[in-house]
């Protein structure tokens, strides 16, 4: 079937089997390599994109259902004026350590920010109950997006 899905502000148009999944689509076809696919199981976020705004796992969504639809990905996140300040954070705080599940952690992250700019440290856990990290207690995980939050805040 054909779809056509805008990603991070580009427009796509691919014919894809109807059983493809979203995550797919994004590495395999368009090479958008920043969404991990990790868990076949839905569990563990690190494939976590954004849906016309709402976070969503990508490996629960076909991309038949992206169809006409926004996407943005960790790709999507910096911006003209460099690295976003969710991504900036988790530098200068250690908010990431192997990697694998960070790109999930950034979309959760900045649509939290974006929808709540100054989260309690249980609101940041609470957004983060979907994502997996096996490397951390996420203590600088949760420290990164309260940075974020801080400097946005002290942006503004």
């Amino acid at each position: 079937m054909e779809i056509s899905v805008t990603v991070n502000g580009r427009e796509y148009t691919r014919v894809v089997e109807p059983r493809l999944l979203l995550v797919h689509l994004l590495r395999d076809e368009l090479g958008l390599t920043g969404t991990h696919w990790g868990c076949d199981t839905s569990n563990c976020g690190a494939c976590a994109v954004w849906l016309d705004e709402i976070p969503v796992k990508s490996c629960t969504v076909l991309a038949a259902q992206a169809d006409g639809h926004r996407v943005r990905t960790v790709e999507g996140l910096e911006g003209p004026a460099g690295l976003d300040q969710v991504q900036e954070s988790f530098v200068l705080c250690h908010g990431l350590q192997c990697g694998f599940c960070t790109p999930g952690m950034l979309m959760t992250a900045r649509w939290l920010l974006d929808h709540l700019p100054d989260p309690t440290e249980r609101q940041i856990r609470e957004a983060l109950s979907g994502q997996t990290c096996r490397c951390t207690g996420y203590e600088n995980v949760v420290r990164s997006i309260r940075h974020a939050a801080a400097s946005e805040r002290g942006a503004r």
